[in-house]
């Protein structure tokens, strides 16, 4: 007796399920154990992250703490009592914190006239290729202050020519550096045209274009007429090198 076209549809979908199960049941058999153990592997692993992350932002938030009250201290005139304090910082915390922690400590030590001790810090800032460059060309320009007066002109221009243009965020400190740098090798033509370009630049501090208007006008160049805190056209130049 020939079985009905719907009687082989049942059947056959009875095989296939029989048959599934039966696959799903050998693979629970032999695999079964390594995907329970790679689900609490993954689990452990999410919250491990989870707890590491916030471990993590507690240390953050208590550095954070500690370099407030140092600077609190130092507000209040204790800067000797508060130096200590960032030591920890300076070795345990990121980079950002390190980075804080060490500058600090740098102005700390110029305060207390200890320039050796300021200037091994705000080397170790410059030298630290895991710290952001802000950080590390900041304290690359206060280092270089710091030592200008005992560095040859050539290390000078050496460390500062790249940030020394006009453009760079740091164009005012750099660039007043190097071209310094450039009369002391008594090269004043390179000096000159540094010193125009600072008191061209409306975002620099108002002293610093100033400054850079006298110098370039001493050295024969016009500066910018209008820049500020400069006297105006002609007589410009003529005063500036009285």
């Amino acid at each position: 007796m020939a079985i009905k076209p719907r009687d082989n549809e049942t059947f056959y979908r009875e095989v296939d399920e029989e048959l599934r199960k039966e696959q799903l049941s050998n693979f629970w058999r032999r695999y079964g154990l390594l995907v329970i153990a790679g689900v609490i592997l993954l689990l452990a692993a999410i919250g491990g992250a989870i707890w590491w992350q916030h471990r993590q932002e507690v240390e953050a938030g208590k550095r954070a703490e500690a370099l407030i009250a140092v600077f609190d201290e130092i507000q209040a005139g204790k800067a000797k009592d508060a130096a200590p304090k960032l030591a920890p910082i300076a070795e345990e915390g990121g980079p950002g914190y390190r980075a804080a922690a060490l500058l600090t400590k740098a102005d700390v030590a110029l305060q207390q006239g200890d320039n050796q001790a300021a200037v091994a810090a705000f080397k170790q800032v410059a030298e630290d290729g895991k710290m952001a460059a802000p950080y590390r060309e900041l304290a690359l320009i206060r280092q270089t202050t710091v030592e200008f007066d005992r560095l040859p002109p050539a290390e000078v221009i050496r460390r500062l020519q790249p940030l020394a243009q006009a453009g760079n965020p740091w164009f005012g400190s750099a660039g007043e550096l190097v071209a310094l740098a450039y009369l002391k090798q008594k090269q004043p033509q390179r000096a000159a045209p540094i010193f125009a370009a600072l008191a061209k630049d409306e975002s620099l501090p108002t002293s610093l274009r100033s400054r850079a208007v006298q110098m370039a006008g001493a050295l024969g160049v016009d500066a910018v007429s209008d820049a500020a805190g400069a006297p105006k056209g002609a007589a410009a130049t003529k005063e500036v090198t009285q």
